[in-house]
């Protein structure tokens, strides 16, 4: 089965103050190319399936930017969901268990992160995050996500910096109640019945959250 693979890119990106006043956050340029083109490049390059685009702040912006892409569109115009919410509104249009997810607010330098994390996963696994060293890790401002056990089990901790690339069994998602939520409450059910997952990706990440991590981004890429 191929897997199909779902770009979060309904964010307001309000970290990004005057940049995003009239622009979405995927739409920013690093290196000459939009984020969300970064993200889907890689996709591109890896063995995926249908490619899934969740929209809300500006839309129809991101809409346009991606009309000849052949992608497929959720709609959270009306309300945002945030990233569980979302996954879960998208998972007709996604028609597959497990699903990839992958952030669009982030740029790399090393293998093709997609690729790397499907090559990793295992039918043992309920979730697979691909997370980072972090010495590999620029423009991010927090103290660190989670530990990796020697099975390759996740553990909250300060060890590595998740990414935004997931794989995750979509079932969990029907427990939670809530309209809008994380993920991180998919990922905590998950964890508490041991099936959260971890691998390490070895080449080089960086955070595009704040305006700061413009020119660390753009350092790393080299341009």
């Amino acid at each position: 089965m191929t897997m199909p693979i779902m770009f979060f890119a309904a964010g307001l990106g309000t970290r990004m103050g005057m940049l995003t006043k009239d622009m979405p956050k995927p739409l920013i340029r690093v290196g000459g190319k939009t984020l969300i083109d970064h993200a889907l490049d890689f996709a591109g390059d890896a063995d995926v399936g249908k490619k899934v685009v969740n929209l809300h702040y500006r839309g129809d912006m991101i809409r346009q930017h991606l009309a000849d892409r052949h992608i497929i569109f959720s709609d959270e115009s009306d309300v945002l969901l945030e990233t569980g919410g979302g996954l879960r509104r998208a998972l007709p249009l996604l028609d597959s268990n497990p699903v990839l997810t992958m952030n669009t607010d982030a740029v790399w330098q090393g293998p093709n992160p997609v690729q790397r994390i499907l090559n990793a996963w295992r039918p043992k696994m309920e979730a697979l995050l691909l997370v980072v060293e972090k010495h590999n890790v620029s423009g991010h401002l927090g103290k660190g996500d989670f530990t990796v056990d020697a099975e390759g089990k996740l553990h909250r901790g300060p060890q590595t910096i998740y990414t935004g690339l997931q794989i995750i069994r979509t079932d969990v998602l029907a427990e939670i109640n809530e309209a809008a939520f994380s993920m991180n409450v998919a990922w905590n059910i998950i964890n508490a019945r041991g099936g959260l997952f971890g691998t390490v990706y070895d080449g080089q990440w960086c955070d595009v959250g704040q305006p700061s991590s413009l020119p660390l981004a753009e350092a790393m890429l080299d341009v």
